[in-house]
């Protein structure tokens, strides 16, 4: 019978191509909006390693005097002060920590055929890699005693590889970042994370880094910042040691905490930390306190999906349904000028159950077909927002998932909008028709 409806639908649809098309264009241009919002939104959305979500955690102290605030809600920073960063390591708690600093060197390729060039960096401790299962090509990550006692080594990303030694497995070499030569120990093999989870500071969707460093380095290195520095009160810093010693925040901090009592445990230990610091004469508050967000509550704090997108999604749905009231109305124009051919069906035996199902499989296929096209879209759409806007590059796409939904949705709002054209139409009185003919 399915078959039959399918055959009949075809014939319906051919019968009056105008309003076919018409019905289609109107379904698949709502459809193309609606899915280019909503994939720009599911990839900005998404948790990129969901599976460790509440593990990692980001790390914040209320690190500011009494008559000082800071710009954020809950008047807590983003980042850490260096001395911070440092006491936070002695912790024994966490299954894995790392200290993290944006910053660059000006890089010194040994082939004369390719000119010296910029390139950002990540100082960091060896858990790094381990915490945000970088993958290796080769070698992997510094022993963790240089996390203690800098060592001029590095890890290398794929891209960096190629382009410095044309590939391959080149442990052991050097590169000369800022005339210091550093050992290559690890190189990287293909790797994208993104949203950047690890550092939002300077947006979510930039490049990972192909060059990463011991965070070991920054006192004798004087690694500059390449991201935010942040401070509440005027500090004096005519050396890189005042910097460091100062309260400026600028640091990013991660731990993995791999069960609940770990984080109880980490909780009560930033408790006691800050403590011991108000002894020291920091932290000269009364609500003085840390906190740690783990990834999803991270990227809900720093708003990586902004309000806009979600008004911009919502605002397509509008257009959507906009584009189904045309259809609703085009559906119960074609469906009622049927009716007495509906009429001698009835007579001839056929329910209204039966005449309900045969128009909700025709408008089944519209909003098939509508999905399809309508998929076809929201790819050019997609792709006018990649060529004219980077930052899109990373989200601008289309997963699995946006894939199905596309034709889902096209069908689930054609037998929505087609329902009452259907129902009217089954209702139809055969006698009426009949005294007609």
């Amino acid at each position: 019978m399915f078959i039959h409806y399918i055959d009949l639908a075809w014939r319906s649809l051919k019968r009056t191509p105008i309003v076919s098309l018409l019905m289609l264009l109107a379904i698949a241009i709502g459809i193309g909006i609606t899915m280019t919002s909503l994939s720009v939104y599911h990839m900005m959305s998404a948790n990129p390693m969901q599976h460790k979500d509440e593990q990692i955690f980001a790390v914040q102290l209320r690190t500011m005097d009494q008559d000082a605030s800071w710009w954020t809600v809950d008047n807590l920073p983003h980042q850490l002060t260096y001395q911070d960063a440092m006491n936070l390591r002695q912790s024994p708690v966490p299954f894995r920590q790392t200290a993290m600093l944006k910053t660059g060197f000006g890089v010194k390729p040994d082939n004369a055929n390719i000119a010296p060039f910029m390139e950002v960096a990540r100082a960091a401790d060896s858990d790094f890699f381990a915490m945000f299962e970088v993958p290796f090509a080769h070698g992997g990550p510094w022993d963790k005693s240089i996390d203690l006692q800098g060592q001029t080594v590095a890890v290398i990303g794929a891209e960096m590889n190629r382009k410095l030694f044309g590939g391959g497995n080149n442990v052991g070499k050097d590169i000369v970042l800022d005339s210091v030569a550093y050992r290559v120990v690890g190189i990287l093999a293909d790797w994208k994370l993104a949203p950047q989870i690890y550092d939002l500071n300077n947006g979510a969707w930039g490049n990972n880094e192909q060059l990463f460093i011991p965070f070991s380095l920054l006192p004798t290195e004087e690694l500059k910042s390449w991201g935010n520095n942040n401070g509440w009160k005027y500090e004096e810093q005519k050396t890189y040691q005042d910097k460091l010693n100062s309260e400026v925040v600028w640091l990013q901090y991660r731990v993995e905490l791999t069960d609940k009592q770990m984080q109880q445990d980490y909780r009560d230990y930033l408790a006691g930390y800050i403590k011991q610091q108000q002894q020291l004469g920091r932290f000269n508050r009364d609500d003085a306190q840390g906190d740690i967000k783990y990834i999803s509550q991270w990227l809900d704090y720093r708003e990586v999906v902004s309000d806009d997108n979600k008004v911009l999604v919502g605002l397509s749905f509008m257009f959507l349904a906009v584009c189904l009231a045309n259809i609703l109305s085009l559906l119960l124009a074609k469906f009622l000028k049927r009716a007495p051919e509906i009429g001698v069906r009835r007579a001839l035996g056929a329910s209204k159950t039966q005449v309900f199902m045969q128009h909700l499989v025709e408008v089944g296929m519209l909003g098939l077909a509508g999905g399809v096209l309508g998929l076809a879209i929201a790819q050019l759409g997609l792709h006018l927002l990649r060529s004219g806007f980077s930052r899109y590059e990373e989200v601008a796409q289309m997963d699995l998932t946006m894939w199905l939904a596309a034709p889902t949705i096209s069908i689930l709002a054609c037998l929505l909008a087609g329902c009452y054209p259907a129902w009217k139409v089954c209702r139809t009185t055969p006698a009426l028709y009949l005294k007609t003919q």
